[in-house]
């Protein structure tokens, strides 16, 4: 994936994550919506669009929908597939739970660099190779481990082949 050609804030970042999100939901996304989503006001959401807009980013009519240029959907994509592999690893690695998980894949997405991003890409491309569904031992240790505080024994193969 290339990195953007504008350098966006966290906030903007935000903006084009919510109008990609409404887009795929609704077919279009409007300023109340955009507001709604992000708990912002109005005035802040018509800022931002006049930015974005300005940087060529998306495309909007006055008092009409608010769509996303190319370039604006590649990066909306590449931020909403940051959040998705974040939000994977907090919930099936970390195990925390969805809602906490959501908030810290939003605050991570926008600070994590791409090669980083890259490389959990391929770890679970990797794991998914080899564990065909199926959760890995040491995820289900490590379940173990945050329930009861104690690892699990582990079982040791006697020079003989038998446990």
């Amino acid at each position: 994936m290339k990195e953007p050609a504008v350098k966006l804030t966290s906030t903007m970042e935000d903006y084009l994550e919510a109008i990609y999100s409404l887009s795929k939901e609704n077919g279009f996304a409007r300023v109340g919506k955009i507001a709604q989503s992000l708990n912002v006001k109005s005035p802040s959401v018509n800022s931002a669009i006049k930015f974005l807009s300005e940087k060529k980013l998306v495309t909007h009519q006055k008092y009409g929908y608010i769509g996303l240029t190319k370039e604006g959907e590649r990066v909306a994509a590449q931020v909403q597939g940051k959040h998705d592999i974040l939000f994977r690893f907090l919930t099936e690695f970390l195990m925390l739970d969805k809602s906490l998980a959501q908030k810290e894949a939003c605050g991570i997405e926008h600070a994590i660099s791409q090669q980083t991003f890259l490389r959990l890409t391929k770890f679970f491309k990797f794991l998914g190779e080899r564990f065909n569904g199926e959760k890995p031992k040491f995820l289900q240790n490590f379940e173990v481990y945050l329930k009861t505080g104690a690892a699990p024994k582990c079982k040791r193969k006697k020079s003989d082949g038998t446990i």
